[in-house]
C-alpha cells in the first residue's frame, strides 16, 4: 500500500487537499458478458422507461412531521409497515437527466435494503416513483441482482447485499453506496423483465430452468464496482451516503460517513468524467478524491451541496425527529426537529429549489421535499 502523506489544511481548516489522501476507489472489470447472458435468459431489457410504463403501486400524499417539510407522500400499506425492506437512498431525474425530466416525467428513485425475515435475505432494491402529478404518485420496485455464468454457460442470479444508504443517478448510470465495500454501479438501460409467477422466496435458476427473483417483475444487474481501499494507517472510508455536487464544473460526486461515538465523519468529493457519467479513473483504474473534510457531523445520514453550501441530515433515534444542518464543514447551523423521525439520504432538485429526502422506520416512512430558500 502507498505510504500515508501529511495533509495540507485549507485556510479555513475544514477541507484537506493533497495528491494522496490515503483514500481511493478501484474500478473492477465491466460485467457485460454476464449482463448479456442474463438478458438472453430473461429475453428482454426494458430499461427505466419500461418500468415507468408499468407502475402498479399507489403512494398517498401525507402531512409529514418536520418543520422544514413542505410536501411529501407515504408508501402503500405493505411498504409503509414492512419489517423486511428499509428505505435509505434517494436521487431524482434532476440529477439523472440534463432536462430534469425523463420522457416528460419527474422521477424519483429510492433505495432500500432488506433485513433477514423468515430465514431469507433479499439484498437490496430500488423503487421507481413518478411524482409528475403530486396528487397521484405511483411507483414500482426493481430488485438489484448480480449475474454469474458457470462453466457450461448457464446464468445464475444472486442478491446484491449492500446497505444502499445513498444513491446517485447520473446519465445512464446508477451508483449505490456499499459502506465498507465502496460503491456498486448499474446501467439503468439494463433493467430487465423477469417472470414472477413463482419463487417469491428464492432467487436464481430453479429445477425447471426458470429464474426466480424474489417475486419481483423487474431486476437490475450489477455492471461493475468501485472497491474501497486505503493507505496504511488510514481508517477505511465508509460510503454511507452519496449525492451530486451539481454546482461544481464538472459535476462531482459527494460521499460521506455515518458515524457516532468517536467514529470518523468525513465528507469526500470524487471526480466524475463528463463524457461517461461515471467516476474518472487514473492509473490502474484508481479513483482518488479531489478534496475532503474531516469536519462532518455526528449521525450524518445524507448530504448534498448547492452553490458551495452543504445541507446535511442527522437522525436522533427511533422516536425523536431529525435535524437539518446548513453551512460548511466546521461551520454548520442546526435546524432542530426540521425532519421526521429517521431521515436518510438527501438530494437537490434545482428546477424547484427543493431538497428531497426520505425516512426509514416502519409506520413513519415518508418521501418529502423542503423549500431550500427557507433554510439559512
Amino acid at each position: 500500500m502507498m505510504p500515508v502523506r501529511r495533509l495540507r489544511p485549507d485556510p479555513g481548516h475544514t477541507v484537506l487537499v493533497d495528491d494522496d489522501l490515503g483514500v481511493r476507489l478501484v474500478r473492477t472489470a465491466d460485467r457485460a458478458q454476464e449482463v448479456d447472458a442474463l438478458a438472453e435468459a430473461l429475453e428482454r431489457r426494458v430499461g427505466l422507461a419500461g418500468v415507468l410504463a408499468d407502475l402498479t403501486r399507489d403512494a398517498r400524499p401525507a402531512r409529514v412531521p418536520g418543520r422544514a417539510v413542505t410536501w411529501g407522500f407515504r408508501w402503500d400499506d405493505e411498504d409503509q409497515h414492512s419489517a423486511r425492506w428499509w428505505p435509505q437512498g434517494i436521487t431524482t431525474s434532476a440529477e439523472g437527466c440534463s432536462t430534469g425530466v425523463l420522457d416528460g416525467r419527474r422521477v424519483v428513485l429510492t433505495s432500500a435494503y432488506a433485513k433477514q425475515v423468515g430465514g431469507v435475505h433479499m439484498g437490496s432494491r430500488i423503487s421507481v416513483v413518478d411524482v409528475t402529478d403530486r396528487d397521484r404518485v405511483r411507483y414500482r420496485h426493481v430488485l438489484l441482482v448480480e449475474a454469474t455464468v458457470d462453466g457450461t454457460g448457464a446464468v445464475e442470479l444472486w442478491p446484491v447485499r449492500v446497505h444502499a444508504g445513498g444513491i446517485v443517478w447520473h446519465g445512464e448510470h446508477l451508483q449505490v453506496a456499499g459502506t465498507a465495500r465502496g460503491m456498486v454501479t448499474f446501467r439503468l438501460d439494463d433493467i430487465m423483465a423477469a417472470p414472477v409467477e413463482h419463487g417469491r422466496d428464492r432467487i436464481g435458476r430453479g429445477p425447471d430452468g426458470r429464474i426466480a427473483t424474489f417475486g419481483h417483475r423487474y431486476v437490475l444487474p450489477v455492471r461493475f464496482s468501485y472497491e474501497a481501499q486505503t493507505s496504511r494507517g488510514v481508517e477505511q472510508l465508509r460510503y454511507s451516503f452519496l449525492s451530486l455536487d451539481g454546482g461544481a464544473r464538472p459535476v462531482e460526486l459527494l460521499a460521506g460517513e455515518y458515524g457516532r461515538d468517536g467514529m470518523t465523519t468525513r465528507l469526500v468529493h470524487f471526480p466524475i468524467d463528463p463524457d461517461t457519467s461515471v467516476l474518472r479513473t487514473g492509473r490502474e483504474q484508481e479513483v482518488t478524491p479531489l478534496r475532503w473534510s474531516t469536519h462532518g457531523l455526528r449521525g450524518m445520514q445524507g448530504a448534498t451541496v448547492v452553490d458551495g453550501t452543504y445541507y446535511v441530515t442527522t437522525s436522533a433515534g427511533r422516536h425523536r425527529r431529525g435535524s437539518l444542518w446548513v453551512g460548511t464543514p466546521g461551520a454548520f447551523r442546526r435546524h432542530r426537529r426540521a425532519l421526521p423521525v429517521g431521515p436518510e439520504d438527501l438530494t437537490y432538485w434545482p428546477a424547484t429549489d427543493e431538497l428531497w429526502s426520505l425516512s426509514e422506520h416502519p409506520g413513519n416512512r415518508f418521501v418529502f421535499a423542503m423549500d431550500r430558500g427557507r433554510l439559512r
